[in-house]
């Protein structure tokens, strides 16, 4: 923080202050002494939840290819990793300045073929290949020896269950194709089909998780992000339950005031909307 009252004060009000001013509006807001009560009360675990949040707004305003929204968001996510390097300053653990470093050297040495003398001359995969070489290199120097080490556990579950997966892989602990994948998807179906009427809560809870845990191997198999799919899914039943509530009120009556196989049919009528929009040319359209 600038210790000159004014000179701060001349930085935080300059428009075109760039990164220093935001900087100097996060050390201002955590002064003891003077900055806001609610910023100098929180710490890394309560601006954690704020930093996720964040992130997943920046995924959500680029899906929607909403871009002045976009510029705000990632504004927002910045703000999160100024708010944490100005607690490790405080706490000594590091700075803003020397987290700049970390990713820089890391980013320069993970990519020799870009920054060194490696030829670019590479497939995806081969790209892919020396990435992870380099990764596991450097979980080697933090202790990290176990295969599955290091893959974060605030990660959202679909996402580390893929990570996870792929790490296992990687030792050769994986099916071979996606047929042994939906099969074992089957199995786990019926047998929570099966079961759950004689099970516990705990076990269903259990049962339930696996069958998740398997989808998301299936996901891997197939090279999608589960994460990116269930919002897709989201999404599209949002849209086709609105025009189930639209078409409703157009009768004067609410979902309430419905009954299941009115909206069915419903559903059915928006789903056919939307692929036969769909199916339009641009010019069409």
């Amino acid at each position: 923080m600038t210790h000159d009252r004014a000179a701060s004060d001349r930085l935080i009000h300059d428009p075109e202050g760039g990164l220093p001013r935001l900087l100097e509006i996060m050390a201002r807001l955590r002064d003891p002494a003077s900055g806001c009560p609610w910023d100098i009360e929180q710490d890394f675990a309560t601006i954690a939840p704020y930093t996720i949040e964040e992130a997943y707004e920046v995924a959500d305003a680029i899906e929607r290819g909403s871009w002045g929204e976009l510029e705000g968001e990632l504004g927002d996510l910045l703000f999160q990793t100024v708010y944490h390097t100005q607690m490790g300053a405080e706490a000594g653990h590091f700075s803003f300045d020397s987290v700049t470093r970390a990713i820089s050297d890391k980013m320069v040495a993970r990519h020799p073929h870009v920054f060194g003398d490696e030829s670019r001359e590479k497939s995806a995969e081969q790209q892919t290949s020396d990435w992870e070489r380099l990764k596991a290199a450097e979980r080697a120097g933090k202790a990290e020896r176990g295969t599955l080490d290091g893959v974060a556990v605030g990660l959202p579950a679909l996402t580390r269950a893929v990570k996870l997966q792929n790490r296992a892989a990687r030792v050769g602990f994986d099916w071979p194709s996606t047929d042994e994948v939906i099969d074992k998807i089957t199995e786990e179906a019926r047998e929570l089909n099966e079961a759950r009427d004689t099970l516990t809560e705990a076990e269903v809870f259990e049962e339930f998780g696996d069958l998740l845990f398997v989808i998301a191997n299936l996901a891997r198999h197939l090279k999608i992000d589960p994460e990116a799919a269930l919002r897709a899914a989201n999404a599209k039943f949002t849209r086709r339950f609105q025009s189930i509530e639209t078409a409703l009120a157009t009768q004067g009556k609410r979902p309430e005031d419905s009954n299941l196989a009115e909206m069915d049919a419903l559903w059915d009528a928006a789903k056919l909307t939307e692929k036969a929009k769909a199916a339009l040319t641009p010019s069409d359209q």
